[in-house]
């Protein structure tokens, strides 16, 4: 029974053979295929070639480049050896790349064009342990004459040197591996220090593979887009792991800039982007929108609504019933289907958001217009995803349930652990910070410390906090979260931005709400209310009512020592220019803590209003004393 991505490889080629495309790579406009016949024998030659060359089982190869077919022949080919794959960022510096061979010992390393060998020159003595460096786009580097490099066409005709004296010697190689070999490793981003380098073995991204399968099923006639960084581990399992264990057929864009368009002609069945591209994709379409001409201004606005409206059903597990049913599929032939189109998507299955919150407006509007967007979470230490949203169990202020196979822990510090199949076999040459990570239990479970905190509702699904180390705590003991009560309470339309307080001498949390004016300006029209600025709309008995209740919809979903207790809403936006913010919009906590220590000291007291004074500089040096009465509303 197959245990590595080369033995399902293989599997595939004996399976498929020349009747199936295996993978796409588009050149000059033009979409190459290549079938599993095709792919075994490019891969089958290169690792022939790194025998002669003297690549040996367990050594490391570091990979630099775009994704495309020499990558992932390449890829193959060192897993066929049993050799270990280190993916490198692409725009990594030469200094990040030094440390990343370096560290990982790596005796090989695959540099895609002259680009990214004239970084592997400028560090030569840094990284002495490599013994060549290989190359696949020619361009360039014809004038090059250094021993030290080498052609991915060279390496290729030395293995078929070797394959005329030893035919079998390719599948005999590949037979050797087992599934506790260490077939990747992922080096974490540093954030906290020096990058650390998870192994995983082929048991850890293959277990993963079928547990994201058995949620979301890929078929080997699926079609996916590879354009992930590979010094992300999420392209390692998603695509190629797949490719190796499904059958899935690879595209390789033209190059990045092309990615989008690339994207719309295949229409894959499945994608990931972060948080912020689907955002980014939320925008394009309203801009465009603005431009487009009056027939799809029309239709947007007509059929926006009912996608809303559907998707608020879907959202909730509910039918559409007859009516809405109906007109959803007129706005899907007329206007749904082709957004989906033209923003590569009229394929997809499953679309995957991870490593930040999407507001559920953003989730809305994906699943209005037919796409079943789902939020995941998960790191490279347990092999991407460790929770993920269901069909039809999709919840905005979650990350979703474990995945199949999956066990996750709350410590009493709030810390969230997971014990998995997919938990790697710990950080290269650094067992120290190993042992830190891991918990073992007496039964010998290993559980990963995540080092984030979160919690477990009533459903069973995962709500992440924040980092633990930025957690606050209150008077009784209780943690909390600043930035998530923040971030949830600015996916409502009516509020800008927050300041959730709390600390060791207080038993509740309170905030500091600043509401957007100009969706609260125009809600107030639209009900009748009379208002003159800023401030006297914010202290209207029916806007603190609107707000009071958007507090009440988003302490619903929080623990109940992290609800909000009490809130003002401020008579003032929080502004950079007085240093209360940066210029980039993060809230400079201190500033406002010591600024508004009064509206603070009233939101743990017990009056019902306040008096707060302020002072205002005018652009032309004049300053004005402005004295405003502050509501504290009790929740």
């Amino acid at each position: 029974m197959a245990e590595t991505f080369t033995q399902y490889f293989l599997e595939n080629v004996k399976k498929y053979d020349n009747t199936k495309v295996a993978l796409r790579q588009k050149e000059h406009g033009i979409w190459r295929e290549f079938s599993w016949q095709d792919s075994y024998e490019q891969v089958r030659d290169f690792a022939l070639g790194l025998i002669q060359l003297g690549l040996a089982r367990g050594e490391k190869v570091s990979t630099i480049g775009d994704n495309d077919k020499q990558y992932l022949w390449g890829y193959l080919g060192v897993h066929a050896l049993g050799g270990t794959i280190v993916g490198l960022y692409t725009d990594a510096n030469a200094h990040e790349a030094a440390y990343l061979i370096d560290n990982s010992d790596s005796t090989y390393v695959l540099a895609q064009d002259q680009e990214q060998v004239d970084k592997m020159l400028e560090i030569r003595e840094q990284i002495s342990g490599v013994r060549r460096v290989i190359y696949w786009d020619e361009s360039g580097l014809w004038h090059y004459d250094d021993p030290w490099l080498i052609s991915f066409d060279e390496v290729q005709e030395l293995g078929r040197e070797l394959l005329a004296k030893e035919p079998s010697r390719f599948e005999d190689e590949v037979a050797l591996g087992r599934a506790e070999d260490i077939a990747l490793i992922s080096y974490t981003s540093g954030t906290t220090g020096l990058p650390k380098g998870a192994m995983m073995s082929h048991l850890n991204i293959l277990t993963g593979v079928d547990a994201g399968n058995e949620l979301d099923p890929r078929y080997d006639t699926d079609n996916h887009v590879s354009f992930l960084p590979m010094g992300w581990i999420v392209e390692h399992l998603l695509g190629i792991a797949n490719h190796c264990k499904v059958g899935i057929i690879l595209n390789f864009p033209e190059k990045p800039e092309t990615v989008q368009g690339d994207l719309r002609e295949i229409a894959p069945e499945s994608l990931v982007y972060s948080a912020g591209l689907w955002d980014n994709i939320v925008s394009l379409v309203q801009v465009r929108m603005q431009d487009a001409t009056w027939v799809n201004k029309v239709m947007y606005k007509a059929f926006m609504p009912v996608g809303y409206r559907a998707a608020d059903k879907i959202l909730e597990g509910k039918s559409l019933g007859p009516g809405l049913g109906s007109l959803y599929k007129v706005g899907d032939l007329l206007f749904f289907g082709p957004l989906r189109d033209q923003l590569g998507l009229s394929k997809v299955r499953t679309a995957l958001t991870g490593g930040a919150a999407l507001s559920p407006d953003v989730i809305r509007f994906f699943h209005g217009i037919g796409v079943n967007l789902k939020q995941v979470y998960g790191m490279t230490e347990i092999t991407t995803i460790g929770t993920a949203h269901r069909n039809g169990d999709i919840k905005f202020a979650s990350v979703g349930p474990p995945m199949p196979h999956t066990n996750v822990r709350i410590e009493e510090s709030g810390e969230v652990l997971f014990s998995t199949p997919c938990l790697f076999e710990g950080y290269y040459k650094n067992p120290e910070k190993t042992a830190e990570t891991l918990n073992i239990d007496a039964d010998g479970t290993r559980w990963f410390k995540t080092g984030d905190a979160g919690y477990i509702d009533d459903d069973g699904h995962l709500i992440y906090l924040d980092r633990v180390k930025d957690m606050i705590e209150l008077a009784g003991g209780a943690r909390f979260s600043p930035q998530f009560i923040e971030g949830r309470l600015k996916f409502s339309p009516y509020i800008k931005d927050v300041m959730a307080v709390g600390d060791t001498s207080r038993d509740s949390v309170a905030a500091l709400v600043i509401m957007e004016f100009d969706n609260i300006s125009h809600w107030a029209e639209k009900q009748g209310i009379g208002f003159t600025t800023f401030a006297d709309l914010s202290q209207k008995e029916s806007v603190r009512e609107l707000i009071k209740s958007v507090v009440d919809e988003v302490n619903a979903n929080l623990p109940e020592d992290g609800r909000v207790q009490s809130f003002v809403l401020m008579p003032k936006e929080f502004d950079a220019d007085e240093a209360e913010m940066t210029r980039s919009r993060k809230l400079k906590r201190q500033v406002l803590a010591d600024k508004y220590i009064d509206i603070i000291s009233a939101l743990y007291g017990q009056d019902e209003k306040m008096t707060f004074q302020s002072e205002v500089k005018y652009q032309d040096g004049s300053v004005a004393q402005l004295e405003n009465e502050i509501y504290v509303v009790r929740v």
